[in-house]
């Protein structure tokens, strides 16, 4: 996929807090429109609260964050999502007493385009079958993959422009991860979504993305195509285990 010279999210000097303690150092990333970026730091090291401060989420911020030529930092967390930025968190977030359908729906709450929400639901029960053979199954009761499929799905509805994704693979069966990777790959080669990806199995991650950053204690210490980040002899012998 060709991608645009100009980033679709632009990152700068980004610091970030909750509360008195502060998480992130001066942050600075690109993402470019129809790209995946791939987050890559140990457990502590800032990844979700990057994907937090990107849409303003319980955090407090210091920097400039621009998203497809408006600057967002300082908007609400709500007034991002209806500029395009879809996030999954880590826990997935889904209503658990509400139907698999309803999840979906809510994605699509602040739309006003009934047939088009109608054709939505049924793209995302076209990259997830399950998700159709459940629909009206409460999504407490769902594994933890069909969650996270819904979690996925429900973000899709509102379409975004960009997909935070926080550890979409935590806790799945390798086959399950496998196939979830293979549907990103999809929704982001099929319907152009750029994707900000927070993951542990940085090999999954480094092979997918087409770009990667390295943080450490909140500040980027490693950034430029994944391809070159996994022939880099530190992150093959800290995040690889080569």
């Amino acid at each position: 996929m060709e991608l645009s010279l100009t980033p679709l999210l632009e990152v700068r000097d980004l610091h970030a807090r909750y509360g008195g303690t502060q998480v992130l150092y001066g942050i600075s990333l690109g993402i470019e429109r129809g790209g995946i970026t791939a987050l890559l730091g140990a457990n502590g090291a800032g990844k979700t609260t990057t994907l937090r401060a990107l849409c303003q989420m319980t955090v407090v911020t210091q920097g400039e964050i621009h998203f497809d030529g408006t600057r967002i930092d300082g908007k609400s967390t709500a007034q991002i999502a209806c500029l395009g930025v879809g996030h999954v968190p880590d826990g997935r977030g889904t209503f658990l007493a509400l139907t698999a359908q309803e999840n979906l729906l809510l994605g699509a709450s602040r739309r006003r385009d009934k047939a088009e929400i109608a054709a939505d639901v049924e793209k995302v029960y076209g990259y997830f079958p399950r998700l159709r053979e459940r629909r009206a199954q409460q999504a407490g009761t769902l594994s933890g993959g069909e969650q996270q499929m819904l979690a996925l799905g429900r973000a899709l509805m509102g379409r975004p422009m960009l997909l935070l994704l926080d550890e979409p693979s935590f806790g799945l069966a390798p086959l399950l991860v496998g196939e979830i990777f293979a549907i990103l790959r999809r929704i982001n080669q099929e319907d152009g979504v750029s994707v900000l990806l927070v993951e542990q199995n940085a090999k999954l991650a480094l092979d997918l993305a087409d770009t990667a950053y390295v943080i450490e204690t909140g500040r980027v210490v490693l950034s430029g195509p994944s391809s070159d980040l996994r022939c880099d002899p530190a992150v093959r012998r800290v995040y690889l285990g080569v």
